[in-house]
């Protein structure tokens, strides 16, 4: 498992990381840390590892786009000097262009998106252990819904650019596509967009999964 004792493990994104965790900072207690897959990943990380003291932060602010957490990134991670920064963005830069077609000002198209992103991974990597990237998503299997093809794109913008930074990768539309297979969208997400605890579930797994979480691990 990648994180060393002691590490401070940061997440950054917006509703779906925030899921009503503690405002202004995320940490503490589960409550703290809010209702959804970073609540997940701190309950299986101490309980799990628990000699390895790590501390889990939330700063996910609904609603937000890349744009808004470039405006919060000195306070709300610089600041706070985590050793692993963890970054899911891009569902509210997708999806304002569909449910908010005519308020251009609210669209972060992906050349914006690809740029802002690049900005703040690269200006960060100097001071943390390292950054783990994942990709926005939606929940629905029909790959040519207009807005399932553009969050994809915009998918595709992370996954290059982790590879081209040397950051860790969690494909979250990879692992709710393996589940819906079997499941319909609105038993995962009402809106396809905020997930429910199984959908948590899923988004965690595939983290912990990535960072060499061992499911088998005893005391």
């Amino acid at each position: 498992m990648i994180l060393e004792k002691g590490s401070k493990l940061l997440f950054i994104g917006d509703s779906i990381t925030d899921c009503d965790r503690t405002k202004p900072v995320g940490e503490g207690s589960s409550d703290d840390l809010g209702k959804g897959y970073v609540a997940f990943v701190e309950g299986l990380l101490r309980s799990v590892y628990p000699e390895r003291q790590i501390r889990v932060v939330n700063m996910g602010i609904s609603g937000h786009t890349v744009r808004d957490l470039k405006a919060r990134w000195p306070t709300d991670v610089m600041a706070q000097k985590p050793d692993w920064v963890s970054i899911m963005i891009g569902i509210n830069d997708v999806w304002r262009q569909f449910d908010s077609p005519f308020h251009k000002e609210k669209h972060v198209y992906i050349d914006e998106y690809e740029e802002t992103l690049r900005q703040l991974v690269t200006e960060t990597k100097p001071f943390v252990t390292g950054i783990i990237l994942m990709t926005p998503f939606f929940i629905e299997s029909n790959e040519n819904d207009p807005m399932r093809r553009t969050m994809d794109q915009y998918g595709n913008v992370v996954k290059r650019l982790a590879k081209e930074t040397n950051c860790l990768i969690i494909d979250t539309q990879a692992a709710f596509d393996q589940v819906l297979k079997t499941l319909h969208s609105t038993s995962l997400a009402w809106d396809r967009v905020h997930p429910d605890t199984a959908g948590h579930m899923v988004i965690a797994r595939a983290f912990l999964n990535q960072i060499g979480f061992d499911w088998k691990k005893s005391f």
